[in-house]
């Protein structure tokens, strides 16, 4: 836990975050301010696989989504399992 001050900004009033906090938090410049229970909640504003839809539809339509590795078949798939 670190301890801080308020600062006036403007007309507004902040607080400066240690480095290693900002780091350990992952933030980058934009982030994310909400209030839950008295508390100010600073998080992360990156939406994690943000634009992989995206990119999984364009390597559709070019055709390059196929697996990396082939498949090997197991005991369930050659055994338990009926198509």
């Amino acid at each position: 836990m670190v301890r801080t001050k308020l600062v006036q900004i403007g007309n507004s009033r902040g607080v400066r975050l240690p480095k290693p906090l900002i780091e350990e938090a992952r933030l980058s410049d934009e982030v994310e301010l909400r209030v839950r229970n008295g508390a100010i909640i600073v998080a992360s504003a990156a939406q994690p696989r943000s634009g992989w839809a995206d990119a999984a539809r364009l390597l559709h339509e070019r055709d390059e989504d196929r697996l990396t590795v082939p498949t090997t078949a197991t005991h369930f798939d050659e055994k338990d399992w009926a198509w």
